[in-house]
């Protein structure tokens, strides 16, 4: 099943009714589907071919969307990448796919053109806006001029690669996920099957396009079973609020930092009414403090759910429709396995931690040009995720911590994340980040970077005896650092790998 018989699925279902927002434009399913019929027809006339590695490095529009399917009828190869990256992250990326075709926006070509220069082979360059840049064909002639026959969709078998998406791991170069059209069309039906919707539901769609949590969750859940998605190029709390709002049935698809922003926005200027039906939360963990308060403060529930851009991304997720348990990511979604198991792969009891490996019909084909790490990440039939944690009695999974993460102090086991739930806790902490630093006799020391709440202003020593009355002694933090913010990813997701504090 090629990924595009989803938007054709939505068409089918809903052909006159709204499929995206974006800013004063709004598209039909039977206008957006015209729209990547006709790109397909330009495409193909350009030269663009079955199984082409071609880039997508725009940010959130309704073009962005159009490019995504027409490559998907053409049989190309889709390869999103963020368009803020800079030259050195574009030439491993572009120079390790084999990337053939470009496709850009104009305001976001300085550093692919720098990239492009020692590349050769990607000699077919797309981009949507340019009047005078040199060697780029644009995005908006490639359209026919009138209506043209509808394009007939490549065959692909569920096997053949459709996205190569790369993943920045904590150390070394990304790894290219090479990901089939049966794993992403799969797991964009099981999460929609997952989630109860209807066809005036409207999904708040504020995550990156370029990432797989958006791809699945935002984008192809929702234009499978014909809802409306309302796109915004990039995430605005105030905008956002704003929409929360207005909304009579919203769903919102977010990460940790977009809930807490939000509820920090609320801590102002409380929502005049709550349009949100359900949020679902992924990416990171949630605080289980930031999960509470939420949830009160605009009447709604979130579903924790769990996945890799390995998974497609969804493998574990909150059952809807039943009590939520704060602190869990859930149980395994419908065709996905999940055990919990030491480091020779033998299950651990229940409620102990172990490393959480999981199996199912979204997990990638393998990395791109990485045999020996494609098999160990793959080692027995089951994809390790490199995270740590536990299963309670009915089957429920929490996430302890990354298994990279780990602090070993005086050869005592602290995970990061247990110190971050009693940080958030305290009415002036609005994030925190744990960490191991070097220490010359103990190992590691635990060290804490914090950002406080607007208004919030407490010093470093009252913080840690907050945390010292709440943890063992040996897992409080020695060393807390204030700072104005933390750094994160495209995403949101906090980088701990780029915080830096001074050893001990």
């Amino acid at each position: 099943m090629n990924i595009a018989e989803l938007l054709v699925e939505g068409v089918k279902k809903h052909g006159g009714h709204s499929a995206v927002h974006f800013g004063r434009q709004t598209v039909t399913y039977d206008e957006l589907n015209q729209r990547v019929d006709g790109l397909a027809h330009g495409l193909g006339r350009l030269g663009v071919e079955t199984g082409d590695v071609c880039v997508l490095m725009m940010p959130n529009s309704i073009e962005w969307i159009v490019v995504y399917f027409a490559l998907a009828k053409v049989g190309a190869v889709v390869l999103p990448v963020n368009f803020l990256y800079r030259e050195g992250e574009l030439t491993h990326i572009f120079r390790d796919s084999g990337a053939r075709v470009f496709i850009g926006h104009s305001d976001y070509l300085e550093q692919p053109i720098l990239t492009m220069k020692t590349l050769p082979k990607m000699n077919l360059r797309i981009a949507l806006g340019v009047t005078d840049k040199e060697g780029f064909v644009p995005l908006e002639e490639l359209f026919a001029d009138e209506k043209e026959r509808e394009f007939p969709i490549c065959p692909v078998k569920d096997e053949d690669i459709w996205a190569i998406i790369y993943t920045s791991g904590t150390t070394g170069l990304p790894k290219g996920a090479m990901l089939s059209h049966g794993n992403l069309t799969s797991n964009a039906m099981t999460v929609a099957a997952l989630r109860t919707t209807g066809p005036n539901d409207v999904v708040l769609g504020v995550l990156p396009l370029y990432h797989i949590y958006g791809q699945t969750c935002v984008l192809n859940a929702s234009l499978y079973p014909g809802l409306t998605v309302r796109l915004w190029p990039q995430f605005d709390d105030k905008e956002l609020f704003d929409a929360i709002e207005a909304e009579q049935s919203a769903i919102l698809i977010a990460v940790p930092t977009i809930l807490n922003r939000l509820l920090a926005l609320a801590g102002s200027r409380p929502p005049k009414r709550s349009g949100l039906r359900f949020c679902i939360s992924g990416s990171a963990s949630l605080p289980a403090d930031i999960l509470n308060r939420f949830q009160e403060k605009f009447q709604t529930v979130i579903y924790e759910g769990y996945g890799l851009t390995e998974c497609s991304p969804v493998c574990v997720e909150n059952p809807h429709g039943q009590p939520t348990r704060p602190g869990s990511i859930g149980v395994p979604i419908p065709g996905f396995e999940a055990r919990i198991v030491n480091v020779e792969d033998e299950d651990m009891p229940l409620g102990e931690v172990g490393e959480l490996i999981v199996r199912g019909p979204g997990v990638m084909k393998g990395y791109m040009n990485q045999p020996e790490t494609t098999a160990r990440t793959l080692a027995n039939g089951w994809l390790h995720t490199g995270d740590l944690a536990r299963m309670d009695e009915d089957g429920y999974f929490y996430i302890v911590d990354r298994k990279k993460d780990m602090i070993i102090r005086a050869g005592y086991n602290v995970y990061p994340r247990e110190i971050e739930e009693v940080l958030y806790t305290h009415p002036a902490v609005a994030e925190a980040a744990v960490i191991g630093i070097p220490h010359p006799e103990l190992g590691e020391e635990v060290a804490a970077a914090v950002v406080f709440r607007p208004g919030q202003q407490i010093t470093a020593e009252e913080l840690q005896r907050f945390v010292k009355e709440r943890v063992a002694p040996y897992k409080y933090p020695r060393k807390i650092h204030l700072m104005d913010e933390l750094p994160k990813s495209h995403t949101g997701k906090i980088l701990k790998r780029a915080i830096k504090l001074e050893e001990m």
